[in-house]
């Protein structure tokens, strides 16, 4: 089942509306106590522009010395409570603003586990790495900008302004009337600066994937001395991110101009007016010098103001790319009346089965077998025959077009999730360890198992003995992606882990491919053990590792050419008797390659 995402509109006041209903609300108290602190930043800022008055005319045009200590306390006063308050301010602030990053981060990890593996497969890693970085941690400035803007800065200008029209009405109205001029050059400003930030997150998301692939690919880069190139690279990608940046600097100090040359004219006029009424005495000295620092300390929350909308748009700019994630459907989900599976048999049943993966090219087309519950089934055929991909749809990772895939006659689009994945152990031959002990990838899906289980397990796997020559035996850790260990104790790891889960269905995909002689024979034995009893489908490029399989499908082109046992199929002369005389003269050929070696050595 299909869901479209939901289109969400990506104007400024939608964007603000969402981020306030679902990252701020849950916070409001907190922001709450925030702006009583605010309130208290700009009461105190105004009044130490209002103390201006009695200082120039009580203090030092009468010389009253009583105000003057009176004036001093309160000087005083308002300061202190000013540093408190802006600390307050500051650290609820800065704790809001923490929270959003965090709860946001949960939410989109959530979200993004639910997606389906063909989500991933479309979405470079980068790309999503920068959501969780990049542009959470700017929808956060974004927010934390935007309170304290519209908290301190909005109530300190209410407060000076309220204080410049107090002193003098006439004044206050020539110094703000040439700023209504610079909203729309602002506005526009913010316009453009949320457009450059939108395309230089895309290229940092790119950039990440870039320095990912190249990292984990190291040994591929080395190997055929693509340094150069990858150089090249890195440095092309960074130039753009480069010209973008610069761009969004550009852009966002032309605000300074604006208001600097606005600013200008507002105090040349009020200097030049004022002077003027203080000189023919028509305003004293106390009531202009009050006016003037009013009009000073209102400049810099003004100028705040203004670069606000440019922050602001660089915040909303991250908010819609994550609004855009966490809209997004999976394709994959379950029924709202989904049972929990319960695994009586195991049998697994395959029904006219068609598939396609995104590019509409088709993968499977009519594929139809059973694997008897208990019984062992080989998937065998060429390099992108649809083996794989079969595995691939047992456990839902990617639903059919058509058909049905049913266990013990329950199809499986009827199950939770869960319950259906916790029924199937799978191992593949792309094998995934964590940057973690060896111990905790041996129990990854079993957490509750217990040391002799997750022992015995590697046992099993032909692990134990190499687990305990390493330094810290079962808690030596594997590096990223098991770089740490080699390919063969990958293997043998993920085999371990396959074998603690001890689910009723095994989905075996080259679960040896890695291993030497010796520890395929004993994985083999491990494996043929664990087999009994459970329902097993087995996909192989060696077929001498399924020559004892119940049965035996050969996949070629998306659809079963021939089935039987090993002897049957060989008697058919047909598809499999030909790769298996294939596999028959390339392992002859190489041992009597070796035997020849042998000789020369021994001669």
């Amino acid at each position: 089942m299909s869901i479209k995402p939901q289109i969400q509109s990506n104007t400024t006041y939608a964007l603000m509306s969402r981020l306030i209903r679902e990252s701020i609300r849950p916070y409001i108290n907190w922001i709450g106590f925030a702006l009583i602190c605010m309130a208290l930043v700009a009461a105190a800022t105004a009044t130490s522009a209002w103390l201006m008055k009695p200082i120039i005319n009580d203090v030092f045009v009468e010389k009253n010395e009583e105000l003057l200590w009176i004036i001093s306390c309160a000087v005083f006063v308002t300061f202190t409570i000013k540093g408190i308050a802006n600390y307050g301010q500051s650290v609820l602030m800065s704790y809001v603003g923490q929270r959003i990053i965090t709860d946001t981060q949960h939410r989109l990890y959530a979200h993004l586990t639910q997606m389906e593996l063909n989500f991933f497969h479309n979405l470079p890693t980068g790309n999503l790495i920068s959501r969780f970085t990049i542009d959470i941690n700017m929808m956060r400035v974004a927010v934390s900008n935007a309170l304290t803007a519209f908290g301190k800065d909005f109530l300190s200008l209410i407060g000076l302004v309220g204080v410049m029209f107090w002193q003098n009405w006439g004044l206050a109205a020539l110094a703000f009337i040439v700023f209504p001029i610079a909203v729309i050059p602002i506005v526009r400003l913010g316009k453009r600066i949320r457009k450059v930030t939108i395309n230089t997150q895309e290229e940092m998301g790119q950039f990440t994937t870039l320095l990912e692939q190249t990292f984990q690919g190291a040994r591929v880069v080395k190997s055929y001395s693509m340094e150069e190139y990858e150089k090249d690279r890195v440095r092309e990608i960074a130039e753009r991110i480069f010209i973008l940046v610069f761009k969004s600097a550009r852009v966002r100090a032309l605000a300074s101009p604006i208001m600097e040359s606005l600013g200008g004219i507002a105090i040349t006029m009020v200097i030049a007016y004022g002077g003027y009424q203080v000189i023919h005495d028509n305003m004293d000295a106390g009531t202009f010098f009050s006016f003037i620092t009013a009009l000073l300390l209102a400049y810099e929350p003004m100028k705040r103001l203004a670069n606000l909308n440019a922050s602001l748009q660089e915040g909303l700019a991250g908010a819609d790319r994550l609004f855009k994630l966490l809209d997004r459907q999976p394709t994959i989900i379950e029924k709202p009346d989904a049972q929990a599976l319960t695994v009586t048999g195991g049998q697994i049943k395959l029904e006219n089965i068609h598939f396609s993966y995104i590019t509409k090219k088709t993968a499977l087309l009519n594929v139809d077998f059973d694997v008897p519950a208990g019984k062992t089934v080989a998937l065998v055929g060429m390099s992108g025959a649809g083996k794989s991909t079969v595995l691939n749809l047992i456990p839902r990772f990617y639903d059919i077009d058509s058909g049905k895939i049913s266990i013990d006659g329950i199809d499986i689009r009827d199950v939770t999730l869960k319950s259906l994945r916790g029924a199937i152990a799978l191992v593949s031959q792309d094998i995934t360890l964590f940057d973690d002990t060896i111990r905790s990838n041996i129990s990854y899906g079993r957490q509750d198992a217990s040391e002799d289980e997750i022992i015995n397990a590697a046992k099993n796997a032909s692990a134990h003995e190499f687990i305990m020559s390493m330094p810290d035996g079962y808690n030596t850790y594997v590096g990223e992606r098991g770089t740490k260990v080699s390919g063969g104790q990958r293997q043998r790891i993920a085999i371990a882990r396959a074998m603690l889960k001890n689910a009723p269905i095994l989905l075996l995909d080259e679960a040896t491919s890695a291993l030497d002689t010796e520890s395929e024979r004993n994985v083999q034995a491990a494996l043929a053990k664990l087999m009994q009893g459970r329902t097993t489908l087995v996909i192989a490029h060696r077929l001498s590792t399924v020559m004892d399989a119940d049965l035996i499908h050969v996949i070629d082109k998306g659809t079963i050419k021939e089935s039987g046992s090993h002897a049957e199929l060989i008697a058919q002369n047909g598809i499999y008797a030909r790769l298996y005389q294939m596999q028959f003269r390339d392992e002859s050929s190489l041992i009597t390659t070796k035997n020849d070696k042998q000789l020369i050595v021994d001669g």
